[in-house]
């Protein structure tokens, strides 16, 4: 399960890397079609972060010092990742003004 975590961890950070820089590009050059925020919006804020919290919370489970099993941690994990994706959309803010 920790490969699972880490590919996981490892590709929404990648995509929450290149969601910054694509949204401050098209911010800085007013291109709101290039904007992932106007894109996906929340729900793509929610899925990001989800993926993001997955990992990070598997991984923690994982290599806790408690030595739990895989199905704890895996519900550990959904947990995590249920609780980034609610906190992406409740503070993620609102729509910008144009």
């Amino acid at each position: 399960m920790v490969k699972i975590y880490a590919s996981v961890l490892l590709a929404g950070l990648a995509v929450l890397i290149a969601w910054v820089f694509a949204h401050t590009y098209a911010s800085n050059t007013d291109r709101t079609s290039f904007d992932p925020e106007h894109r996906f919006g929340k729900p793509g804020r929610r899925v990001v972060a989800g993926m993001v919290g997955f990992g990070m919370a598997g991984m923690s489970a994982e290599f806790s010092p408690k030595d739990l099993s895989w199905p704890v941690a895996l519900i550990l994990a959904v947990a995590g990742g249920t609780a980034a994706a609610w906190y992406a959309g409740w503070a993620g803010g609102g729509e910008e003004p144009d």
